[in-house]
């Protein structure tokens, strides 16, 4: 080890992200890189060392978040907050197709557009803070690189390869041969530039109700991409299924674990959910990522810790609702247009229109509740469902939601549960060898939930309260699994020579916090966010980012 020991961690409780049991024992960091670690008495005393008495807690890798969309985020933050106060030092963006490289001068506001649709995020936010200083993946990954919080993964956004390469003909047509060609070598390119992988959505609509461009490529187009990212010998696959048509996500992951079988580059297929409406139909899947496993594909499921809820203001807008082309309009009007627009008897019938037939809408309204009251109006309301309020008033659903929400200013919080939400089943998911833990989103829908600290919640609800997980299982969960498929070398274990990615945590009380409304956004917009517990300190790369759960000015992360 070139670099000389500067710190050294004693009376931890090592829990080294392998799955083996956790010791009594102490670490050594060298630069980067973990020189030394080892039981108790194993780490010799260097002159000039820092020496961090660990007081019994918890020494492991740091925790990696595979689906975030940190993207646009990362050019005003450069810590991603609040991920790392979490225990994350290592994340992935660019999924679900959305990403921000390549990009033609032209297409800027589309890409906004479309990851403002296909992310919930309010587009002006993105046109205020993205500064498009790049228009390949390499210029891209150049400018974002410089003084990150966190490590990065980046993937490319099969979405924003296409309209690089195809202009408005990437959402109206299969691509020419020429066409394939140039996407498969511009991806290729990226990927020597540094980029992580590929990701592909059928699940999503851009911002005039259209589907991306994912729907109009055919099979040749994806086996010929997998096939650049084999030939590159780096590359993983992000693919987000349409769920909403349970027969085209079966399809869907059927041709992905034939392509990953034919191309032997791994896959991953999120969200694996448990549904309130098909109760069973996780099994289902479930059964055919282990049936392609057994055949040999490296396809795997993701599926998060948390119940898939939202916490929803018609005010801010609602990614559930603006699945619908005349709530979507609706939603993206200025407030004070909104509320004149939400009191008209006709709208309102058009509106619950589309609810009774676009395909699960109904089944979905069922899951609103009234959360948080604004104003004494709707207090005598707060926890009931806005479905059973309805039926007492001899109402609509839509007459109802609006009439509830029209009486705060738009401002009422409603909780909408939408899946993931038995326990028992959850549980068995998160310890599956054929599922990663993910999916949480953080960085996107910011208006409607927090997705960083999954971590936490894996230990306070799957390892503390239910005894579901081990500690060891959970930690080797967030770190070498994903850290060996996901091509993340020499991280997510603490080894001699790996990377010194690390969180320092009381396996006591490890978990999350309330889910918080923050104004801290460019230009006075809002978000939810949610801080941690128990987490005492997070290193990237040697140096230390969080402690106490406050940021130091190190900026230690890379692109990896």
């Amino acid at each position: 080890m070139s670099e000389p020991v500067q710190l050294i961690i004693r009376q931890a409780r090592i829990v080294d992200g392998s799955g083996a049991p956790a010791y009594d024992g102490e670490l050594a960091v060298a630069g980067d890189r973990i020189a030394a670690v080892g039981p108790r008495g194993s780490v010799p005393a260097v002159p000039g060392a820092t020496e961090l008495d660990a007081g019994g807690r918890v020494l492991a890798p740091g925790f990696i978040d595979i689906h975030t969309h940190y993207d646009p985020q990362l050019c005003w933050d450069r810590l991603a907050t609040p991920t790392p106060e979490h225990g994350v030092t290592s994340i992935v963006m660019g999924n679900c197709s959305i990403g921000m490289a390549p990009v033609r001068p032209g297409h800027r506001r589309k890409l906004v557009s479309l990851f403002g649709s296909v992310e919930d995020m309010e587009s002006a936010l993105l046109e205020r803070t993205v500064p498009f200083a790049w228009e390949s993946v390499a210029e891209y990954l150049a400018w974002q690189g410089r003084e990150l919080g966190p490590n990065v993964g980046v993937l490319v956004g099969h979405a924003v390869l296409r309209l690089y390469v195809m202009g408005d003909a990437a959402q109206q047509r299969a691509a020419t041969d020429d066409e394939i060609a140039r996407m498969a070598a511009l991806l290729e390119e990226a990927l020597r530039a540094g980029a992580l992988g590929l990701s592909f959505s059928f699940a999503h609509l851009d911002e005039a109700g259209h589907e991306l461009p994912c729907h109009h490529a055919d099979r040749r187009e994806r086996l010929a991409l997998l096939q650049a990212i084999a030939r590159a010998g780096r590359g993983v696959v992000e693919v987000a299924p349409q769920l909403l048509n349970p027969d085209e996500g079966l399809r869907q992951l059927d041709e992905f674990g034939a392509l990953s079988l034919e191309t032997g580059v791994m896959v991953s297929l999120s969200p694996l959910l448990q549904s309130r409406g098909r109760r069973e139909a996780w099994r289902e899947l479930l059964a055919r990522f282990e049936h392609w496993q057994a055949r040999g594909a490296k396809l795997f499921a993701q599926t998060q810790v948390r119940p898939l809820d939202f916490t929803i203001r018609l005010s801010q807008g609602s990614a559930i609702l603006a699945k619908m082309p005349g709530w979507r309009a609706l939603l993206d009007l200025p407030v004070a247009e909104r509320v004149r627009r939400f009191s008209d008897e006709a709208v309102r019938q058009a509106l619950q229109l589309e609810i009774d037939t676009a395909p699960g809408m109904a089944g979905l309204a069922g899951t609103f509740v009234v959360k948080r009251a604004m104003g004494p109006a709707n207090r005598a309301l707060e926890g009931r469902r806005v479905r059973e309020i309805a039926e007492e008033r001899g109402r609509s659903f839509t007459d109802t939601l609006l009439d509830i929400a029209l009486a705060d200013g738009l401002e009422t919080e409603f909780n909408q549960a939408v899946a993931h939400t038995d326990a028992a089943i959850v549980g068995d998911l998160l310890d599956h060898p054929a599922v990663h833990i993910g999916s949480a989103d953080a960085g996107a829908h910011i208006t409607q939930f927090s997705g960083a600290g999954d971590s936490g919640l894996l230990f306070e609800r799957y390892v503390r309260e239910r005894g579901r997980l081990t500690l060891e299982r959970a930690v080797q969960r967030l770190t070498s699994d994903l850290a060996g498929a996901w091509g993340l070398r020499q991280r997510g274990a603490l080894r001699p020579g790996w990377f010194a990615d690390l969180v320092l945590f009381d396996a006591a009380t490890i978990g999350r916090g309330e889910e918080v409304w923050a104004d801290d956004l460019p230009g006075g917009s809002g978000r939810y966010v949610r801080g941690a517990r128990g987490i005492e300190a997070v290193w990237v790369n040697g140096q230390l980012l969080v402690e106490g759960g406050r940021y130091t000015d190190a900026r230690p992360g890379r692109i990896v």
